[in-house]
Formats: C-alpha cells, structure tokens, sequence
C-alpha cells in the first residue's frame, strides 16, 4: 500500500477529487470511499443496472478489473439496511441523475455472495468453504432473529446457518430461504448479488472433483432461481459462461453480457478518457507511451482502449514497469488447455511474435473436456483476458481475429511455455539443456532432447496432418528460455527460401544456429536417415545462412531434426 503524506487534490474534468491513499486491492466500496482512496466514477454501473430489463444478469470480465469493487458498489447503494450510504455516493455521477435512479438509493433488501475463496483443492473443503460464504451473507441480517415476524423454525434455520451445521440439502436451498425471510421482514423484492460465479467450477474441474461440484452447484443454482418470487434481479459476475452443464436451468429473463457485448462496456476498467485524467492526476505524462504499452490494449463491445486497472494501480504505487496482473489470476485452467492442445500451440507461436490469428470462438464455455474443444480455448482466452478481438471475420459463425493485448500478456504468455518446459524435462532442467545447445555441447543435448522428446509427445499430438507444425511449435516454445540472449526467428526468408527457425545472439561472437524440421511419413517407405538427408540438402541449396553472414555472424551451426512419431533424430550439417 502506498501512502502520500498529504492530501493530494487533483482536478477531474471540471471537479476536484480529493485523495489520500491509492487502495490496492481494496474491493469494499464503503472502505474505499470512507478513507478517501483514490477512485475512478463507476457510479454510471448502477444507472446501467437499473436500465437494463433483465432478472438475472450475468457479466463476464476479467479478474482483477472491477467486478467485486462494482458488486460492493451495487449492494451499498440498493441496500435498504445500509443507514449511511448517501454520503457514500456523494459528489458521484448517479446523484446528479433523475429521480428514476435516486429513488433506488436504499430501496430493497440484499443478499451479497461472493464466490472468489471457493478455490479449493476437495469437494468437501469447497462445501466447507461454501458454507462460510453463506454464513457471512446471514450474518448481515442476524436482526431478523429478534423480529417477531419470523417463525421459529425460521430462528432455527438461520441459526443452523450461522453455527455452519447445516445439511448439503440445506445448504443448496440457503438463498432462497434467506430471500423470502428478507422479503417477509421488508414487505419487498429482495437484489441478490453473486460475485465470482464460476470460481469453485473451474478449480473443480482443474482439481479433480468437478462431477461431484457441478452436480450440487446445479442443485445450488437451479433452487436460488427457478421459481424464486423473492428476488426483484440478480446480478452475477465471473471470467467465463459456464454454458451446457445447465446449472442456471430455470432462471427467468437470464441474460449473459461477455466482453463482446456493448452493454457495461465502460463499467468495468479503465476507458483511456479515464486513464488520461489518471495520467494527470499522478504526473506522469512522460511515461505515458510505456503505459500504454504495458498495459492498455482491451476492448469490450465497442469501447477501445481499455487499460488493466490492477495493474495501474499497481503502478501508481510503486513507479515500476513490470507485470502485475499476471502474478494474480488463476491461470491454472488456462495453463492445461495450452499443455493439452496441440492446435493451441501451434497458433501461440504467431501470437508471441505480435501476429493476430483467425480463431473461432465460443464464449459459452463447456468446461468439462475443454482441452479438446480449441472454440471454447479461444473463448477462455479472450474472455479471462489474455487476448482482445482485433476484428469480427464472422459474427455467425463466430470467427474473429485475435491479438495479445499488451506486453505484459506477452510476457505472460513467455513465462507460461517456458515454465510448461521447465516442469515436464526428466531430469533434466530446461536451461541445463539450452546451455548445452548454445555452447556446442551437441551431443548431450541432442540426448536431452530426444528424452524430453520420449517424455511429452504423444502419439496424438503428432497426428499426421499437424507433426511439423506441432514439432515447430515445441521446440519454439523450448527456445522462449533464450530469449534474454537470442532473437529468436521463426519462418523468414533467407537466401532462396524460408528457414524453419534461426537463432541469432545478441552478442555477434556468440554461436548462430539455424534449425530445419522434417517429418517422416509413416504412409510413405523414406526412413528418417533419408529425411535427414533431404533436410540438409534444401538448408545448403536454399543458402539459409547468407542473411547471417551478410550481417556479420560467423559461429554458424545449421541443424535438421527429424521425426518420425515420438522417434526423433538430429544431425548437424
């Protein structure tokens, strides 16, 4: 946390707002407002709210860009029990709105829930978990105890909750008992706000108890829903659509709103008219190029230019350039989808070099067996936000082009393959293997290789029609662990032909390698010896290594793999 020792007092637009401390990390609105942490108006979020006409809306958007600060938002301004929240939201743009809006200000009854801790590594500790969760959602209305308008088996029930000693089957039915105690209580429709949805579905998959938790959160979710006359609307928040395993069948006027969609396009981090006010308030104008490198580059619906505000925040902090957000999200889902893909692979290669890709995208994702579904990867991907949509190619069919958004994804994504490498070498350390390679030590390295060869292929990842691609995309992905010391090219023209992959040092004394694949075809009576020779023969005649020399680089070695299945040789020319 980082602290002024004054209060600053900065213009925004034609306001002033007062500041003294920047709240990382903070999500209670209350807490935020009440210590006069900075903060960019977000208050338009809840005219949105109000506007739209569904019951249950689902909003989904990256961790880490507002949702459990706009959830908090949302419960302290609609809640009737809130005695204090007008001067919460004093100076803010809902006030200055019509009587539509203001009317709303302590209107109903809430329930907040928030699902962000369901992150566990057992069924049962995500039950216990869950329980703690809904215990917290009762404490806040523990005065419905002393009211007379309660039964009570009602007083026994909440006390069951608040003691954790309720039945699974209790538990599944515990929101929308509380929803018709506040209803009964207030004499009114009850706001049900959910945050982080998805959370215990993902770790369950990724975990390993998923049957078991999609089958009770079905239940959960199907009993707080369907048929529940307390509730005026619900709003739920997460990073994906879990669509498919039904667990919201039965929700009436159920509408989800993904990072595709224009509504609450703006509600959710920082729009660069809001960023450059930012920029101003903590005089960093010079730095504001390297900021938005690092850090901008989203698009929601059709709101360009959207920065990460975890990671702004961080940066105000502490004045540094480096990743943020990425050392906070769970990327564990995301992490076996790439490992597990061979598609994927193939495609990450273009997206490191800055390229942007066609890629189908579903956004509904079907969690179970996503690794084999490369929509639904897409979908993941961009919806938790590791990619943005650079163009629609076909609305349709769900076709868009894609790009990483900004360096610090990149970066991200870097870490991500080489850290892949790193776990799965037997033996073996990634870099152990790479200091062999780029100081000559050629024939421990190629054992090496052709153990991690044996350790991480398998037979369906060099499927007929993908093996080059897939082997290019391997050992690319290996060699992202030089990349402190080497360019590393990929698929450029050199001589008379393209080069599979050219590593060229910063240091031009330093060993210049140049790698040609080849795939022996099982269909085909070539042995890999011939593959070999016909690899060496087209680097020598296409003269891969002129543009090297044109430039300097003398230290060349020009090496063919070649592979046939998990049987891989290399040889140098």
């Amino acid at each position: 946390m980082w602290y002024n020792n004054n209060v600053e007092k900065r213009k925004v637009g034609i306001k002033v707002m007062e500041f003294e401390k920047i709240g990382i990390g903070t999500s209670d609105f209350k807490k935020l407002r009440t210590l006069k942490y900075y903060y960019i108006d977000k208050s338009m979020y809840i005219k949105d709210i109000i506007d739209n006409a569904s019951e249950v809306a689902l909003i989904t958007r990256p961790r880490r860009f507002g949702k459990t600060l706009n959830m908090s938002m949302l419960r302290y301004y609609f809640d009737c029990d809130m005695k204090d929240s007008r001067e919460l939201f004093e100076g803010l743009k809902i006030m200055e709105q019509d009587e539509k809006y203001t009317s709303k200000l302590g209107a109903y009854p809430c329930i907040y829930l928030t699902l962000k801790d369901l992150d566990e590594v057992s069924y049962e500790e995500m039950i216990e978990r869950l329980k703690t969760a809904i215990k917290r959602a009762y404490s806040e209305h523990r005065y419905l105890l002393e009211s007379e308008k309660m039964y009570d088996e009602d007083k026994e029930k909440i006390k069951k909750i608040l003691f954790k000693s309720e039945s699974e089957a209790e538990l599944k039915d515990s929101i929308i008992d509380l929803s018709e105690l506040l209803y009964r209580y207030h004499n009114k429709s009850v706001m049900l706000f959910i945050d982080e949805y998805d959370v215990p579905i993902q770790a369950a998959y990724v975990k390993g108890y998923y049957k078991e938790a999609i089958e009770f959160l079905k239940n959960f979710y199907r009993t707080t829903f369907k048929d529940n006359p307390y509730l005026e609307k619900t709003v739920l928040t997460g990073v994906s659509r879990v669509a498919k395993e039904s667990i919201f069948s039965g929700a009436n006027n159920f509408k989800v709103f993904t990072v595709l969609d224009n509504e609450f396009a703006d509600d959710f981090g920082i729009t660069s008219e809001e960023m450059d006010k930012v920029i101003e308030d903590f005089n960093v104008e010079d730095e504001k190029d390297e900021i938005k490198k690092w850090y901008d580059g989203y698009r929601i619906g059709n709101v360009e230019g959207i920065y990460n505000p975890w990671s702004i925040l961080n940066y105000l902090t502490d004045k540094q350039l480096k990743p943020y957000w990425v050392n906070t999200s769970s990327n564990d889902l995301i992490k076996m989808t790439i490992k597990k893909s061979t598609t994927v692979k193939e495609k990450m290669e273009r997206l490191l070099k800055g390229e942007t890709i066609e890629v189908p995208i579903d956004l509904e994702t079907v969690i179970y067996g996503i690794e084999n579904n490369e929509n639904n990867i897409w979908g993941l991907m961009l919806g938790t936000g590791y990619l943005k949509v650079d163009e629609v190619v076909n609305l349709e069919k769900g076709i868009y082009k894609v790009k990483l958004p900004n360096y610090e994804i990149n970066l991200l994504f870097e870490d991500m393959v080489e850290e892949w490498f790193n776990n799965k070498v037997i033996g073996n350390n990634l870099n152990s293997i790479l200091k062999d390679l780029v100081e000559l030590n050629l024939s421990e390295f190629e054992k090496k290789f052709r153990q991690l060869v044996e350790e991480m292929f398998s037979y369906m990842d060099v499927g007929k029609y993908t093996a080059e691609n897939f082997y290019h995309a391997f050992v690319l992905g290996m060699l992202v662990g030089l990349k402190d010391s080497y360019y590393v090219n990929s698929n450029r023209e050199s001589g008379m032909g393209r080069y599979d992959i050219m590593l060229e040092p910063q240091d031009k004394n330093g060993n210049s390698f140049i790698i040609e694949f080849k795939v022996a075809d099982d269909m085909e009576e070539n042995t890999i010896e011939d593959v070999i020779e016909s690899a060496k023969k087209q680097i020598e005649e296409r003269d891969y290594e002129s543009n090297l020399r044109e430039r300097g680089f003398n230290n060349i070695t020009k090496m063919v793999f070649a592979f046939r299945g998990k049987e891989c040789k290399m040889q140098i020319v």
